[in-house]
Order: structure tokens, then C-alpha cells, then sequence
């Protein structure tokens, strides 16, 4: 890897030897379902040595349709994902949507998480940078990598270096996207770089107002991405995605996940020898 462990001391993620994993639900759809799921993602990374953070949504503000779930809750999502965190001893990590959600998403998560689509907001950025938790910014589908550098930017000058970027790809005409991996490269010169796996393979702007996507391709873009030197990798994932409440047309099936990330794991070791 390019960057030292010790970039990654503040979350107590031990040595990342090969890449660290993102990964949870969508959103927090009922008060059991998030801490079964990090429960058994968390036994493979212990198997496999792959330091892991568990993700979930505590509220979904982006929606297609008004009629589409939300959440359960802020308080009660916020919590359950913060309790998560403690009892399995893990960094855990939400997104934020607007500066003030930042300070109270900070009292439960290690890691603020910036959407695509507000990447560019700078009272937002500002905001978390406050926090002093680590800032994950995902790229916009609209900017070059290049340009994530005047984000990192303004999170340093708001008094905060712990930043991470994540590549989720870039808008293809009105329904697709495409990931231009010389992005990841590029991007590592100013932090460390996540790839997502599944929200790249969105298809937005469906005529029914449900985003559709491709998760057979989920692996194929987990192998490309740490092959490119991706430092982690997010990967939203489900028991059923089929009966998930946010975007289970681009999430992997939990029981794949396991074989997913051991075939990644040799990617990684014959690329990072």
C-alpha cells in the first residue's frame, strides 16, 4: 500500500496489510437486522485479517420518490449503529447530509461519511471537520479526481487531516455510470482512496422512480479496484437484497460476501507483493 499504517492509528484499525472493508445495510430498516449483519461480516474479517467498519444509513434523504423508506427514526438509528461499534469493538460510520447533523452523527460514529452529491458543500464539509472524526468525502459523479483535491482542502484548513476520498463513478448519460480507474491513482496523492463497489453500478433516473443496478458485476469491480491500489473498499450488502428498503438492485447478497473477499484478498496479494 501506499499509504503507512499508521495513517490509519486514529481508528485503531491495527496494520492494514491488504485493504479494510466498509461495509453494512443500506439503512438501519428495523432494530435487529443491522447488529445480525455486522455480526457475521465482522467473524469473516477477523478469519480472513481484514479490518472492517460497519456502515449503515441512520436516514435516507435522498429518494427517488416521496412515497420511499426513510428510516426508522434519527435518535433510535443513531444509537443502534453507535451500539454496534461498542459491542463488537469496531469503527462504525453513517452519512450526513446537511452541517447540522454533523456535530450529533460525530457522538455515535468514528467516521462521518460526505454523499457524492454534497461533496462541494462547504458549510457541510466545514461542519464535519469540527467533529475531528475522520471524513469520508465520496466523490461526485459530476467531478474529476483532480478536483477532490479543493475538498481535502477545505477539510484540512477546517482543522482536519483525517480524510479519506471514495470513488463511486462517474455519470454516463442520463442512467448509468462508468469508474475511470486512473482516478484511484490520482487520488491516493491526497488521501487514502475507497472504492464502492455497489453504488457504481447504480442505474439512476428510472422511469419508475426506483434506482435500478448491476451486483453481478460487485466482484468484478472489488478485484479491479484493489488490483488499481484502492486502500478499502465499501460494499453495501443485505440477507435479502430483494426484500431490502434502499437500493437493493445494486447490493451484494450477505453469503456472497465471504467467497467475494477471499478471492479479492489474492488479488491483493499478488498486486501488493
Amino acid at each position: 500500500m501506499t499509504q503507512s499504517s499508521s495513517t490509519f492509528d486514529y481508528l485503531s484499525l491495527g496494520p492494514v496489510k491488504d485493504f479494510f472493508l466498509i461495509a453494512g445495510p443500506c439503512v438501519v430498516e428495523n432494530e435487529t437486522m443491522p447488529g445480525e449483519i455486522a455480526t457475521r461480516i465482522h467473524t469473516m474479517c477477523r478469519r480472513l485479517g481484514i479490518p472492517y467498519i460497519f456502515k449503515a444509513s441512520y436516514r435516507k434523504a435522498n429518494r427517488s420518490r416521496s412515497d420511499s423508506f426513510t428510516g426508522i427514526g434519527d435518535e433510535t438509528a443513531l444509537a443502534l449503529i453507535g451500539d454496534i461499534g461498542k459491542k463488537l469493538g469496531i469503527p462504525v460510520t453513517t452519512d450526513i447530509h446537511s452541517a447540522a447533523e454533523a456535530e450529533r452523527a460525530a457522538e455515535f460514529v468514528d467516521i462521518l461519511q460526505i454523499p457524492a452529491f454534497l461533496c462541494r458543500q462547504s458549510d457541510l464539509l466545514e461542519a464535519a471537520a469540527r467533529t475531528d472524526r475522520v471524513v469520508n468525502v465520496k466523490k461526485g459523479q459530476f467531478l474529476s479526481p483532480e478536483s477532490m483535491a479543493h475538498v481535502v482542502t477545505k477539510l484540512n484548513e477546517g482543522g482536519n487531516a483525517k480524510v479519506w476520498l471514495t470513488e463511486r463513478g462517474t455519470t454516463f448519460g442520463y442512467q448509468d455510470l462508468v469508474v475511470d480507474f486512473r482516478g484511484i491513482p490520482v487520488m491516493k496523492k491526497l488521501a487514502p482512496v475507497v472504492m464502492d463497489c455497489t453504488h457504481w453500478l447504480q442505474q439512476p433516473n428510472q422511469p419508475g422512480g426506483v434506482t435500478g443496478g448491476r451486483p453481478e458485476l460487485i466482484e468484478t469491480m472489488a478485484k479491479c479496484a484493489i488490483a488499481a491500489g484502492a486502500d478499502g473498499l465499501f460494499i453495501e450488502t443485505h440477507p435479502d437484497p430483494g426484500q431490502a428498503r434502499s437500493d437493493g438492485a445494486n447490493m451484494l447478497r450477505l453469503d456472497l460476501l465471504e467467497g467475494l473477499l477471499e478471492r479479492v484478498l489474492n488479488i491483493s496479494k499478488a498486486t501488493r507483493s
